[in-house]
């Protein structure tokens, strides 16, 4: 018997028979979260640690590059829109593998593209061949929304919340290194690094994260969830085995049964394990079966899902990226506009280094706040809460105010969006089922990148033309709207059981709606 069928057959008997089961919810539930999910946090975390550090070096790179090889304003913004474009369209691509094939093999293809074109980019030898290169890693980054998908499906229920909050710390710990990393070079060893290896030894070191997500691949489990809603139950059941073994706990009583709707869509579709399908055949299938997960987001139970989400990502992103653009642009057309919104002590012009580095460490209480109140007012009250907070942080710059309290206000922004952004987040992967979870999640971040190339262009453009007041009101007005659209999503997801199949999805949407 086929080692499926096999595993087919245990969840038939384990179903059919009248002894003790239990479902995988169950089982995290009484495993609780120990050095296994630890680890599973390590390893993810890793992966956003390294991204942060490959989008965080592009503020550091391109004036060095630009001024080397003598390049225009245009080809330096084109390095780091490459990088968001390849971003675009990696988020997409990688949900699909991962959904279709599975979360490891989307990390192997992941970690190979990223550390292999971030080493290689070191070495380029002109600007076109970084360029392409450049974009090759934006690709590869893109899969991140697959590493919180994998993490958020080994976390119980009623922590999920607090922990997808301290993975998204992760973020904000790399893009701290990358500015502490450039400031360091600066200061101490500008005449051995900078001026004889100049940018290449930055990309070189950055890259060094996605090297050792590959190194460490080998011993990564492949999701749980993801081998129930497949069918091969034993090989969940032996994930969930080495769990209980790390965390010193025990599963439940009786055997390991997939959900009760999971498997319709399955079972109705050929499977690609039949060996009567022909090569052809097969691979006419999987393709099928890849684009039916896109299509699936915009069925009757799931479509005001992803539009809403689409709406929520593209403010959160565009904001983010716009309080940091608008933060440097500030600083830097003080006295070129003779600017109404900052006063005469305005911001000093510091080393970017030094206000790169400032600046992320708002994002530290904004992760800590999104953790005290995600599992307290659930995921779209936090949202709403902190994008209107964030709206009267910038409030005050439409008026002439001090220098202080300008860097206070943009501070606080940018703590307020940090912290939405971190929940919405975690959001978009428990909005959808666990076959188009990474698909979802990936689209919707696409739809965030477009946010973050569009940004720079609308933010960098009011502020060069001096309408300041303009800018602002444009920031206030993208997050009011994302605020609103959090409040009109169909259900919550504090502390809920994640769903395995739309019609859960449809199950909870109705029972939302009577509460």
């Amino acid at each position: 018997m086929p080692v499926i069928e096999a595993e087919s057959s245990i969840g038939v008997r384990g179903m059919d028979d009248e002894a003790p089961a239990y479902t995988l919810d169950e089982a995290l539930a009484c495993l609780g979260f120990g050095k296994f999910q630890g680890l599973v946090l390590a390893y993810a975390g890793l992966g956003w640690f390294a991204e942060a550090m490959e989008l965080m070096l592009l503020s550091f790179v391109g004036p060095t590059v630009k001024s080397q090889w003598g390049l225009s304003s245009g080809q330096e913004s084109l390095l780091s829109t490459v990088v968001f474009a390849g971003m675009l369209v990696g988020a997409y691509s990688w949900g699909l593998v991962s959904d279709n094939c599975g979360r490891r093999k989307g990390f192997l293809g992941i970690a190979v593209l990223t550390s292999g074109a971030g080493l290689l980019s070191a070495f380029s030898p002109n600007y076109e061949s970084l360029v392409i290169i450049r974009c090759l890693v934006g690709l590869g980054l893109g899969g991140s929304t697959v590493l919180c998908s994998w993490f958020l499906e080994f976390v119980p229920a009623p922590h999920r919340g607090k922990w997808m909050v301290v993975f998204s710390t992760f973020w904000t710990l790399g893009a701290i290194f990358e500015a502490s990393l450039a400031w360091v070079e600066i200061l101490l060893f500008w005449q051995l690094v900078m001026q004889r290896l100049s940018w290449r030894w930055l990309l070189a070191f950055s890259s060094l994260p996605s090297i050792a997500l590959l190194l460490f691949y080998g011993i990564v489990p492949e999701s749980p969830r993801y081998l129930c809603m497949k069918g091969r139950i034993n090989d969940a059941h032996k994930i969930l085995q080495k769990i209980a073994l790390l965390n010193q706990s025990e599963l439940p009583p009786g055997m390991l049964v997939p959900d009760s709707t999971v498997g319709q869509e399955e079972k109705s579709a050929p499977s690609k394990y039949t060996p009567l399908l022909s090569s052809t055949r097969k691979v006419i299938v999987d393709f099928k079966s890849v684009f039916s997960s896109f299509f699936m987001l915009f069925s009757s139970t799931l479509i005001q899902t992803t539009l809403l989400l689409w709406v929520l990502l593209f403010g959160n992103v565009f904001s983010y990226y716009g309080i940091i653009l608008l933060t440097s642009e500030l600083s830097s057309q003080q006295g070129k506009c003779g600017s109404t919104i900052l006063s005469s002590e305005n911001l000093q012009n510091d080393s970017l280094y030094i206000n790169v580095f400032v600046t992320s460490l708002a994002e530290l209480p904004g992760l800590l706040l999104s953790a005290i109140i995600v599992d307290r007012l659930g995921r779209k009250l936090s949202m709403a809460l902190m994008l209107v907070l964030g709206c009267i942080f910038l409030f005050p710059l439409l008026f002439n105010v001090s220098a202080n309290l300008t860097t206070a206000m943009l501070f606080g922004a940018r703590m307020c969006v940090m912290g939405s952004f971190t929940i919405a987040t975690l959001y978009a992967p428990e909005l959808y089922p666990t076959a188009v979870r990474a698909t979802g999640a990936g689209v919707a971040s696409s739809v965030g990148r477009i946010g973050g190339m569009i940004c720079p262009l609308v933010a960098v453009g009011l502020v060069t033309g001096c309408y300041l007041t303009e800018a602002i009101i444009l920031f206030e007005v993208v997050m009011a709207i994302s605020a609103f659209s959090s409040l009109l999503f169909p259900f919550e997801t504090k502390g809920q059981e994640l769903s395995d199949s739309v019609d859960h999805v449809s199950d909870s949407t109705q029972v939302a709606s009577f509460r």
